[in-house]
């Protein structure tokens, strides 16, 4: 019966859990494949300023080249419910057009052979969009424009999920 009564116990703390489901990318570490300029920096995509204005200092942007990426390590595994994604707003928005969004726990190939998480189809400039990650865990979000010769450019990466564990999960 103790058992029972520590099992239920267990499942009610992890239904908690994934209610208090947090932007993870916060206390993550970004990187990109080439720096635009000093002051695109990847981590300005996970400093949770919202602003899509390029030019006020907020945005990531990569140079102009063959499969530009950009990656976040969440510096542990979690289980990602979702991804939002805030796009440039003063133009090229349609320069985020095919992005794929990875999750996983490799960063072979700079972590661009993870698991698909969603494809970007559309953002228009300024917007946000949320992309579903439903049974994916990782340490490593990346994004990539695979094949692209072009610049990418992220102005907010917010990465929903919580730490995974050994413990068992009730969802």
């Amino acid at each position: 019966m103790e058992l029972l009564h520590s099992a239920a116990l267990l499942c009610i703390l992890c239904m908690a859990a994934a209610q208090n489901v947090r932007n993870v990318a916060l206390q993550g570490r970004a990187t990109q494949s080439t720096i635009y300029s000093g002051t695109t920096s990847a981590i300005n995509a996970i400093d949770g300023n919202l602003n899509s204005n390029f030019h006020h200092g907020s945005c990531s942007c990569t140079n102009q080249e063959v499969s530009p990426w950009w990656r976040v390590d969440l510096l542990r595994p979690h289980r990602i419910s979702h991804i939002i994604i805030t796009n440039r707003g003063d133009c090229c928005g349609e320069r985020l057009n095919g992005a794929k969004i990875l999750v996983g726990n490799s960063l072979e190939n700079n972590g661009n052979n993870n698991p698909i998480c969603a494809e970007v189809t559309s953002i228009p400039n300024g917007d946000t969009k949320t992309f579903q990650c439903p049974n994916l865990v990782g340490q490593y979000v990346s994004i990539i424009l695979q094949g692209k010769n072009t610049y990418l450019q992220l102005c907010e990466v917010q990465v929903f999920g919580i730490p995974e564990s050994n413990e068992p999960l009730c969802f």
